[in-house]
């Protein structure tokens, strides 16, 4: 079983590499890094919530686990 720690860690490396990754996209979509930069953090920001919610109920899911 996985911490709660180990999971928070996880989402906030997961988030902080997309939040570059899209700034970057919005970036050379919109050419503002202004506009680009807010589209890829609020996406972080939904995501990083999202993905903590999806690791923590797969925690209780007892499917394919070697106990």
């Amino acid at each position: 079983m996985e911490t709660r720690a180990r999971t928070l860690v996880k989402a906030i490396l997961w988030s902080l590499l997309g939040l570059v990754t899209m700034s970057l996209v919005g970036l050379a979509l919109t050419g503002s890094a202004m506009l680009g930069g807010g589209m890829a953090a609020i996406n972080t920001g939904i995501g990083l919530v999202l993905y903590l919610i999806y690791e923590r109920v797969w925690t209780l899911v007892r499917w394919g686990r070697n106990v």
